[in-house]
């Protein structure tokens, strides 16, 4: 029991003392809330108020319909060019796209003869420029198939293709990245507060006083993991409900306490990430540099950021080593794909297996560096 009161009541000094920073307490407030929806909104793949212009050499009932089936919110309302004026409106970025209709376009398509549509598109923009071109072919498409049969039957084909997009099916961008958002964020916080914690003390002179007191390196660093976990633990539940389910508006298809006891499971490695990083680092200056080096990397190779599978084949057998790969997987798959226990136990026990046996490093650490600090 002396045990457990002593990590208790070290805790509680912990939380006090994190009150006491307002820099640290601003940038937990900020990091998960006004910085996941700006990094969920803000950074999109999809195609958004693109500007649009036509070049109508043709001037038919088709070609004037053909404009007529682009809108917002996916392109702004579209412009009428004259074919002179091409090069300059896209050197002047006025318009991401031009789609150049030739003459007698109607004419040779009824007659069942081969034309083309031309579409020039400023590619600075990649992302839009590409899923761009994509929309405005399919547009296209299906505009003339639908104008030539009078009705919305398609062509026949020896092949129907039906797509349907599960989880997300609108492929809202920023479903996906609210998440990621929430992840990395733990990640990152976590392992700041702890190392932060142990360096502010080590330099105000608190880990001395801690010393000469009846203490273990055991209770000492116990007391930051879980007072330091559960405020992560609850910056994070604030945002999964205020920022994504509120205002993104994603829907949670699993079990949020199940997402919540992984979360924590993950915090028992992301804490002594942060013992270990405080044990390195002598200063704020050499902590902030690890940061660095160190967590965005973890962040990368992930799978949050990137797909695991585009990673060389050897790299991707080195990260089934990292906890935050595992984190992600569970992580995604109970919040998007509502799966069960049954399904993510293998990633619960790798993250438990990697992190416990951190854990025991780092405490080995702590307490060598507190026996030469005495």
């Amino acid at each position: 029991m002396g045990t457990l009161s002593n990590i208790f009541w070290l805790g509680i000094k912990e939380l006090r003392s994190l009150r006491s920073d307002v820099v640290l307490v601003a940038l937990v407030a900020y990091a998960f809330t006004l910085s996941i929806y700006t990094q969920a909104k803000g950074t999109s793949s999809e195609v958004n108020n693109a500007s649009i212009a036509f070049v109508d050499e043709d001037q038919s009932q088709l070609s004037l319909h053909l404009a007529s089936c682009f809108y917002p919110p996916r392109f702004k309302q579209p412009i009428r060019l004259q074919a002179g004026e091409v090069d300059q409106a896209l050197d002047e970025g006025r318009t991401m796209f031009v789609v150049v209709i030739p003459p007698r376009f109607e004419a040779d398509l009824r007659a069942g003869r081969r034309t083309e549509i031309q579409v020039n598109i400023d590619a600075t923009a990649m992302y839009q420029a590409s899923n761009g071109a994509t929309y405005i072919q399919r547009i296209l498409t299906d505009e003339m198939n639908r104008y030539l049969q009078r009705s919305d039957a398609r062509l026949r084909s020896p092949m129907g293709l039906v797509i349907r997009k599960a989880f997300n099916p609108n492929g809202d961008t920023s479903w996906f990245n609210g998440i990621v958002a929430i992840i990395n964020q733990i990640t990152l916080l976590t392992v700041i507060l702890t190392g932060a914690a142990l360096i502010r003390e080590r330099e105000h002179g608190t880990l001395e006083h801690l010393m000469v007191m009846p203490l273990t390196a055991f209770e000492i660093a116990m007391a930051k993991v879980w007072a330091n976990a559960l405020v992560i633990l609850s910056a994070a539940l604030v945002s999964l409900f205020v920022v994504v389910i509120g205002a993104l508006h994603v829907p949670i298809a699993g079990s949020i306490p199940l997402f919540v006891a992984g979360t924590t499971v993950y915090l028992f490695f992301a804490t002594a990430l942060g013992i270990f990083l405080g044990t390195v680092a002598r200063t704020m200056a050499q902590f902030a540099l690890l940061i660095i080096l160190l967590i965005f990397t973890l962040q990368m190779l992930s799978g949050g950021s990137t797909p695991v599978e585009s990673q060389p084949e050897w790299l991707q057998w080195l990260t089934l080593t990292l906890p935050s790969r595992h984190f992600v997987a569970f992580a995604q798959a109970i919040i998007f794909r509502g799966a069960g226990f049954d399904i993510v136990w293998p990633q619960f026990a790798a993250v438990a297996g990697i992190g416990l046996a951190f854990f025991v490093y780092s405490i080995r650490r702590f307490r060598a560096s507190i026996a030469e600090s005495r």
